[in-house]
Order: C-alpha cells, then sequence, then structure tokens
C-alpha cells in the first residue's frame, strides 16, 4: 500500500524507494473521482504518495502507473501534471517572499541587498529569471556561499513589493528563507533543462502571493 508512515522524519520515494525528508520531497494525495493531486504544503488530509523531486521521477511515475500501483485503484492524473507541480511550487515560493516582506526580513533593490550581503544580514538571495546576468554576478561578488534562488521573474518579484518589476531581494537567515531555499531545490529538480518556466507562471496566480 502506499500508507507509509508519514509520522517519522523521513519519507520514500514510491519510485526510487529512497528515503528522504518531506521537505525534498513532492507530496500526492488521491482526491474525489480518484483525481491525483499534488500537495506542495503537504497538509491535505489522506495517505501521501511521495516522489523525489526530479522531474524524471515524476515522469516515471506518470508513466509508469506508480501513482495507480501505490494507491492500488485506477488514478486520475492530469494531463500537465509537471506544469502543475512547478506552478504551485512558484506560487509558493512568491507567497514566502511576500510574507518575509510583511514580517520586515527581506528588502528589495540592488543597493540594499549588496548592503545586507556586506553586513552579513542576507542569509538568502533572491535573483529574477530574466535580470542581468553581469548585475547577478557583481551583486553576489565576495559572497558566492549565499543561497540563492532564481524562479520569479522581475515582474513576478514586483508584484510582491508593489512595484512593476525586481530584480534583487534578500532574506535574512530564518525559517522564511530556509522554506524559500528548499521550494526551489524541489523547483530545480523539475526544471532542469525542461523548458518549463519559459512562458512564465500567469500573473494571476502571483497576485495573491502578497496578500
Amino acid at each position: 500500500m502506499y500508507e507509509e508512515n508519514e509520522k517519522g522524519s523521513l519519507r520514500r520515494c514510491v519510485v526510487t524507494r529512497e528515503c528522504c525528508p518531506p521537505s525534498q520531497m513532492l507530496r500526492f494525495v488521491i482526491g474525489p473521482g480518484s483525481a491525483l493531486v499534488p500537495d506542495l504544503d503537504a497538509r491535505l488530509p489522506g495517505r501521501g504518495i511521495w516522489l523525489s523531486a526530479r522531474r524524471d521521477v515524476l515522469e516515471t511515475a506518470r508513466t509508469r502507473g506508480a501513482f495507480s500501483r501505490a494507491a492500488r485503484c485506477q488514478v486520475v492524473i492530469p494531463p500537465d501534471l509537471a506544469g502543475m507541480v512547478v506552478d504551485g511550487l512558484v506560487r509558493r515560493m512568491a507567497q514566502t517572499l511576500g510574507l518575509a516582506r510583511r514580517a520586515g526580513q527581506t528588502v528589495c533593490g540592488y543597493a540594499k541587498v549588496r548592503g545586507w550581503i556586506e553586513t552579513g544580514s542576507a542569509g538568502l538571495v533572491v535573483q529574477a529569471t530574466d535580470g542581468s546576468p553581469d548585475e547577478c554576478v557583481r551583486l553576489l561578488s565576495g559572497a558566492r556561499s549565499l543561497p540563492v534562488v532564481k524562479a520569479l521573474t522581475a515582474a513576478e518579484m514586483g508584484k510582491v513589493f508593489g512595484r512593476e518589476r525586481v530584480v534583487h531581494a534578500a532574506l535574512r537567515t530564518g525559517s522564511l528563507a530556509d522554506r524559500l531555499r528548499q521550494d526551489n531545490e524541489r523547483f530545480a529538480g523539475l526544471v532542469v533543462e525542461t523548458g518549463l518556466r519559459a512562458s512564465g507562471v500567469s500573473d494571476d496566480r502571483v497576485e495573491q502571493a502578497d496578500r
């Protein structure tokens, strides 16, 4: 059965059988009508079906019946499952950035972010996917060990800060920075060499990030 023990600290991928912390994996549940539902918050009721956060693993599960075998029933898989998961992760990252803004744990703009980097106040840097590559490199000069998130466009980041465009932001070390980093790692495992973010996430989804 797919009723893995969800009380422990690790979860088992139904494809690779590897055990990893939940924050590094993707959880799915079976919804009404036997529909497969991504549960990126890991809060929906029911036993979860867990996958390693990698595109090849997701494709294997989708095309080779792993979801149905784990659930022991015929599962209805959304036609664009990978896109749904990627969009959901991007939405979560925008929401986390919005929470950090409201909590006073983030700044935006090249000068302010650079100031945080130089004073050691930055625990994580967020850079727009469509920002200037040279400027992004200059910003991180002398701070290459800082985690960097590149998942949102400048327009998507701008919506969080109430601006038209934002290319650079920084978060203080803490739970929100940890959550953003973990979601970015899951995101990276799904979009590497796939082009899933080529057209960006629809603006109406990101508009909810800072409400």
